[in-house]
């Protein structure tokens, strides 16, 4: 369950004030920014961060690790195809415009006006330099709100980022980058658009229920679930608590146990943070016309990894486990949860590493979770390459004694069929 401290009141003023903060340059500590990603272009010339890296990557082929959760971003300018909300643009809404400032800088974009859309390329690029060859990232499209009768809604508080532009990013740069396409379901031509999408070499589907209305337990989606099945594409979809964006949808579209039908149709299922945010109801527990208690999110999704039937089918990433709004109980069970461990992919969530506020490394080692002796480095790394901060970090923890296996990191196996 949340922790009180960590409510969705707690986090606006966080994001709220570091938002306020940003526009007026940040707080400034031991030459370090306090709020602001520092966005330098290069690896920090100290053996500390060196080591770091070299100690995350051993073990490992980079040509099998693959960051399997990063969102493109932009404005628009570049006349792609890149809608954002009314809302993210106006300094009367202080909290989706903090939102999009931060996004903007932890993408390193914030400081080019006019070419927002191509720096946030041009710094996933940049990122990807510091990686050894092979190392990838997949790319996200983010699709439109659509209602029950198929017909597109107006943006609420977030972006449309269109399939074709994330598909053509990647095309740009095939070493580095793949693509994952986002399809609502409920689109007249959902099924024909899939189709599409996979032959123009879309790895995966990515959905956020809330945002985008989609209701996965819905039988609306039996023909879409039919054809991911057909196609073998994996669905990403968020489960647990959304506060990055909003939509139309319901909180409970995300809850966990509404996966079944999609996993029931043969579908692979990615379950986004593991669901490690919020609670909902336990719809399994539903008794005489009452609805189930509700429980923490993450203890439904860990019903389901544990359900024999999905055990070919449902997985996890673990993007976002490491944020401040994270009870370290859950990310204790994943760490040592090892029987799970083939079945958890590594992702980001880029660009929010690059929020400096939301992975405060302190309370890592307080839980007893992180080497104190890593933090400098990772401190350090942040503010040069936050992929490679999230990725050399999640190498660092630890729980009695146990860390995640290096098959949680080699995630192109489940995304490339090609390789064993």
């Amino acid at each position: 369950m949340m922790h009180p401290s960590f409510s969705p009141r707690r986090r606006r003023l966080l994001l709220g004030g570091a938002g306020l903060a940003l526009l007026a340059g940040g707080g400034i500590a031991a030459g370090r920014p306090l709020l602001m990603n520092a966005c330098h272009a290069s690896l920090p010339d100290d053996p500390a961060v060196h080591a770091l890296l070299h100690d995350a990557w051993a073990g490992l082929d980079p040509a099998r690790v693959w960051d399997m959760h990063v969102h493109l971003a932009g404005t628009g300018d570049s006349g792609r195809g890149i809608e954002i909300s009314e809302k993210m643009q106006s300094p009367l809404r202080p909290w989706e415009y903090a939102q999009r400032l931060f996004y903007l800088n932890a993408g390193c974009a914030h400081g080019a006006p006019g070419q927002v859309d191509e720096s946030y390329i041009a710094r996933l690029q940049n990122l990807c330099a510091d990686a050894p060859a092979g190392f990838k990232l997949l790319l996200f499209a983010f699709e439109r709100a659509y209602d029950t009768a198929g017909r597109a809604l107006p943006l609420e508080g977030s972006m449309y980022l269109p399939d074709d532009y994330a598909r053509d990013v990647a095309r740009r740069d095939p070493a580095r980058f793949e693509w994952v396409c986002s399809i609502h379901p409920l689109r007249a031509d959902a099924v024909e658009a899939l189709r599409a999408a996979a032959a123009d070499g879309a790895r995966a589907v990515k959905w956020l229920p809330p945002a985008m209305g989609i209701d996965p337990a819905s039988p609306a989606c039996d023909a879409f679930y039919a054809a991911l099945a057909e196609l073998g594409l994996p669905l990403i979809t968020h489960v647990g608590e959304e506060m990055a964006v909003h939509g139309p949808g319901r909180p409970d579209w995300a809850n966990p146990l509404r996966l079944r039908r999609a996993l029931d149709h043969g579908v692979r299922v990615i379950a986004a943070h593991c669901g490690s945010l919020g609670s909902d109801i336990d719809t399994d527990r539903a008794r005489n016309g009452q609805p189930g208690p509700r429980v923490p999110t993450f203890d439904l999704f860990a019903r389901l990894m544990d359900e024999q039937r999905y055990a070919d089918r449902l997985y996890g990433d673990i993007s976002a486990i490491t944020l401040i709004n994270r009870e370290p109980e859950v990310l204790r069970t994943l760490i040592e949860r090892r029987e799970w461990h083939d079945r958890l992919m590594f992702g980001s969530d880029y660009p929010l590493p690059g929020i400096v506020p939301l992975i405060p490394l302190a309370r890592l080692v307080r839980e007893r979770l992180l080497d104190e002796q890593s933090v400098p480095a990772l401190d350090a790394l942040r503010h040069h390459n936050p992929i490679l901060f999230d990725f050399a970090l999640k190498r660092q923890l630890a729980s009695r004694g146990r860390r995640f296996a290096n098959t949680v990191f080699e995630t192109r196996r489940h995304f490339d069929r090609s390789v064993a």
